[in-house]
């Protein structure tokens, strides 16, 4: 069977990396990831955008609309400062939102630190594209996206990207497989290819 094609949109949010007062972690740590995770052949398209919610929202619909991404992966601005607006921008361009996936980002986060209830992440659905908003910070981007894992390797807490696939068929999105060592796709065996 021929495996089908995935454009994924990758968009990390921060002020100071994209104005060049430091250098970016969030589109390397996300495609590193993803080159891990996706057995699926996927085409990258990547953005270093400000924390304006006006650019965050115009880069979120271009990936949407023009560049017919079926996955898009946000890192940074979710938390509580007054520059924080990837949730209000994510929100204003959604046809539907998915609130487990930030119910359960910021319990695998408190796994790790109490501050994690103060993240502010979202995940919604405009047209067949899955817009998630991960957290900032790249070693736990790559723990909310696989989830925990005890001494032996087995998942105490699944991470989100585990219901990923099923979401994209959900919505008439490509068909995507994973690596099931770092992260096991969860579907009905009905939904199975």
């Amino acid at each position: 069977m021929t495996k089908e094609f995935i454009k994924i949109g990758l968009v990390s949010i921060s002020d100071r990396a994209s104005s060049g007062v430091y250098e970016d972690l969030g589109l390397p740590t996300l495609k590193n990831w993803l080159d891990s995770a996706l057995t699926t052949p996927y085409q990258m398209i990547a953005r270093l955008i400000a924390d304006e919610q006006d650019e965050i929202e115009s880069t979120l619909i271009d990936l949407v609309d023009s560049e017919k991404c079926s996955l898009i992966l946000t890192t940074g601005g979710t938390g509580p400062t007054l520059r924080d607006v990837t949730p209000e921008a994510t929100l204003a361009v959604a046809d539907k939102e998915m609130p487990g996936f930030g119910e359960q980002m910021r319990q695998i986060s408190l796994n790790f630190v109490p501050t994690a209830i103060l993240s502010r992440q979202v995940a919604v659905i405009r047209k067949q594209c899955l817009i998630i908003n991960l957290p900032g910070q790249p070693k736990a981007i790559a723990q909310t996206l696989e989830g925990l894992k005890d001494e032996a390797g087995n998942t105490k807490v699944h991470g989100i990207f585990a219901a990923v696939p099923y979401c994209l068929d959900l919505i008439g999105a490509p068909y995507i497989e994973t690596n099931e060592i770092l992260v096991k796709a969860f579907r009905p065996k009905s939904a199975i290819k």
